[in-house]
């Protein structure tokens, strides 16, 4: 019998239109971006924000700086996930907060801040290669949002096509500390969902002994 995980799986397609009379409660809405709180990140950073918009002028208004799709219009609630850039650096002393967390000894949490710093060097050097590598971290959170609502037969659709410095300049974002990674509109969908295409299972998995 198939379980509701794998229903929820196949539930799940990228909703091209919502039904705009149609509103998520708010606890599921709060049990959806629980998801993507308590998702994994590298070192445990959490990296990231989740702007939850409802207002219907801020929708209207990105719209248009997002290939002027429908979706986020018609949708219930749109999520912009932000990933950090200065709270990523050691400098900025919020990895060690991190870090700090856990039952460690000064000298454990140095070691962690120079592996970090020292793993990361490269990939933390600039704004552009943070974001880059931060925006990988967000799209965990952002699959586990996507999951966790089709488990509760709530659509979604990951939207990447958006003009990136226009939609931070919308929100009135500081790019130091925070830019925009992904979009996800959240709500139901308004019409039958299209045949689910995948490749076969054995041209994708390959099992190695």
């Amino acid at each position: 019998m198939q379980n509701k995980f794998m229903k929820a799986m196949d539930f799940r397609h990228a909703c091209k239109a919502f039904d705009e009379t149609k509103k998520i409660p708010d606890e599921t809405m709060r049990y959806i971006l629980e998801a993507g709180h308590k998702s994994p990140s590298s070192f445990g950073q959490e990296g990231w924000k989740f702007l939850v918009i409802t207002n219907e002028a801020l929708k209207a208004k990105l719209r248009p700086v997002c290939w002027n799709q429908v979706q986020i219009t018609s949708c219930s609630h749109l999520v912009v996930i932000l990933t950090a850039i200065e709270d990523l650096r050691p400098s900025s002393g919020t990895p060690a907060k991190r870090f700090g967390r856990r039952p460690l000894s000064p000298e454990q949490i140095q070691g962690y801040i120079d592996l970090y710093g020292g793993f990361l060097a490269d990939t933390l050097s600039s704004d552009e290669k943070t974001c880059a590598w931060g925006a990988r971290q967000c799209y965990i959170a952002l699959a586990n949002m996507m999951t966790a609502a089709a488990y509760e037969e709530i659509d979604s659709c990951p939207i990447e096509g958006f003009e990136k410095a226009k939609v931070e300049e919308i929100l009135g974002l500081d790019t130091s500390k925070y830019q925009v990674a992904v979009l996800v509109p959240f709500g139901y969908r308004i019409n039958p969902q299209s045949e689910q295409i995948r490749l076969p299972f054995e041209e994708v998995v390959e099992f190695i002994d």
